[in-house]
């Protein structure tokens, strides 16, 4: 099953998105801020991303960035979670590389439809 990477802040939020995740049959790595969110993407090249955007030292916006900046990473799905629901705070994501968006409170039936067809398409590819 595909692996996921988690980088959320928030621990409530973490501990319920991963135990759902898990209960799915995905595989959940966790980071807890902007930093660990890089270092883990790099070193580990999850099937996905869930990205959380406010993060502590590095926002998920530049975390993107530097993500599909990078040959090893680039070709990583990333979903930004955000509590942020404005149609310009989805535009910003868009245009920071996130392939798609999902806002906070999630809904977990809505965000795993879209990380399976975000994991469909990068299998075709």
């Amino acid at each position: 099953m595909a692996r996921i990477l988690l980088v959320e802040d928030n621990e409530m939020n973490r501990d319920m998105l991963s135990r759902r995740l898990q209960r799915k049959g995905y595989t959940v790595l966790i980071a807890h801020d902007g930093e660990q969110g890089l270092a883990k993407a790099c070193s580990e090249i999850p099937d996905l991303i869930l990205m959380d955007i406010s993060l502590p030292f590095i926002d998920g916006y530049e975390v993107t960035r530097r993500l599909k900046a990078n040959p090893r990473t680039r070709h990583i799905p990333v979903i930004a979670l955000t509590a942020h629901a404005l149609l310009t705070d989805r535009d910003k994501a868009l245009k920071a590389g996130c392939n798609d968006y999902d806002t906070k409170p999630v809904d977990f039936g809505r965000l795993t439809e879209k990380i399976e067809n975000l994991l469909v398409n990068e299998k075709t590819l």
